[in-house]
């Protein structure tokens, strides 16, 4: 049903679509991000065509280090959000993020994307484990559900915040 592309730098007009669309990023809202590019009462985040250079080189054709991905449609190669893994050096993992393009939202795709993330990321990448994390005030539980329906596993819940992570091995076992 779904399968991961990585874009051509002149496609990244769709990631800029999702990022400038407030009902895509309504997730995003509210947060106390000091950063020019960043609309805190949308939480959409500006992502001008002069930067798709840099941002490009960063994200793509550095794996294990980082990946990102559309998450396609087979049937008619419609692109219906994004995925993204990066390492974070003091943690020693990698910490993830998913968007679906509003639109396609609670239509059955997040989990089926994040499973796809998960298997390239632990059988082609070969890193060991996936982290992420939510803020329990913001009570994101189609996300959380949308996590542990993949295989994650809660970490910890402390000081406001809920953190997830899967490792190789669990994912390896729970596929077998």
């Amino acid at each position: 049903m779904l399968e991961l592309y990585i874009p051509k730098q002149e496609e990244l007009w769709f990631y800029q679509k999702m990022l400038s669309d407030p009902a895509t990023m309504s997730y995003n809202a509210h947060w106390n991000v000091s950063c020019d590019d960043y609309h805190k009462d949308t939480g959409c985040i500006d992502f001008s065509e002069s930067e798709w250079s840099q941002w490009y080189s960063h994200w793509i054709g550095n794996e294990p280090e980082r990946y990102y991905a559309y998450i396609c449609r087979k049937t008619d190669g419609a692109w219906i959000g994004d995925v993204n893994f990066h390492y974070t050096y003091d943690k020693n993992w990698w910490d993830m993020g998913i968007v679906i393009y509003a639109p396609y939202r609670g239509m059955g795709y997040a989990v089926p994307a994040l499973k796809l993330m998960l298997d390239h990321a632990f059988r082609v990448c070969k890193i060991s484990r996936i982290h992420n994390d939510f803020e329990l005030a913001r009570n994101e539980l189609a996300a959380w559900q949308t996590h542990f329906s993949a295989g994650f596993r809660e970490l910890s819940r402390e000081n406001g915040w809920l953190e997830v992570m899967i490792t190789k091995e669990q994912w390896l076992n729970d596929m077998a």
